[in-house]
């Protein structure tokens, strides 16, 4: 059996809870293009890979006539079963899907797939496809070109781990390495951001999860003084870059 989880991914069960109230869900354009070039429907089968607390799974339904969830965290999958309870939720890992071979139509990962041991992930991602089937690949990132989040950057780069890329800069090699045949497409959102809600989504990123308190506190006074300092609320620029490929088998 396949370890559950990557070892720097494992600061997300400490903050299941927090990950769930304050990452943002995905444009629904973005779902929307993702579904349509797998063919989901009335009478497809859709297993969401690293599902996290379900941001991805709720929009996959209504899309599909069954939606899988599979997730390695214990304490995301618990949060997933809660507020998205028509799913199936499993736990599991990508690099052992706990699956029948053959057995969906489509397999999506929404912010996981750079967590997957790839090799191994897609092996077992290729088994449980049936004939037909594609893969997508969905990420939310922050807009980096946006003056917001270069300050925010410059907060965090005393926490990100050595040798540690930032998506989305990666996002597209991740799903270029790896596959051909890709339907690409990029989408624009953002939030409105108080200082509460601004630190609780800095907080949610796994290299500040699992720093020290003291460490946590500190950033998160600068980041409140930051948002003073522009009148009390930001705008909080993201970047959705999708991926599809029906050259999996």
């Amino acid at each position: 059996m396949a370890e559950l989880q990557h070892p720097d991914s494992r600061s997300f069960e400490e903050v299941a809870e927090l990950y769930e109230r304050v990452r943002p869900t995905y444009p629904d354009e973005a779902v929307a293009l993702m579904a349509n070039e797998l063919g989901t429907g009335d009478d497809s089968t859709v297993l969401d890979l690293g599902a996290g607390t379900g941001k991805l799974t709720r929009a996959l339904l209504g899309r599909a006539a069954r939606v899988v969830a599979v997730e390695p965290g214990r304490e995301m999958l618990a949060q997933l079963r809660r507020v998205v309870p028509d799913a199936e939720a499993v736990l599991g890992a990508a690099e052992a899907i706990p699956l029948e071979d053959g057995s969906v139509d489509a397999v999506v990962c929404g912010q996981s797939f750079h967590w997957f041991r790839r090799d191994e992930a897609v092996g077992e991602i290729r088994r449980v496809l049936r004939p037909g089937g594609g893969l997508g690949l969905i990420w939310n990132s922050r807009d980096r070109d946006d003056p917001v989040q270069a300050e925010v950057t410059r907060l965090l780069e005393p926490f990100v781990p050595p040798g540690r890329e930032a998506l989305p800069t990666t996002a597209s090699r991740f799903a270029a390495a790896t596959f051909g045949d890709l339907v690409t497409a990029e989408f624009r959102f953002e939030q409105e951001l108080d200082a509460d809600a601004l630190t609780g989504r800095i907080l949610s990123i796994s290299f500040v999860a699992a720093a020290s308190e003291e460490r946590q506190r500190g950033l998160e006074q600068q980041l409140r003084s930051f948002v003073a300092a522009q009148g009390g609320r930001v705008r909080f620029r993201y970047r959705t870059e999708a991926y599809v490929t029906l050259n999996v088998v």
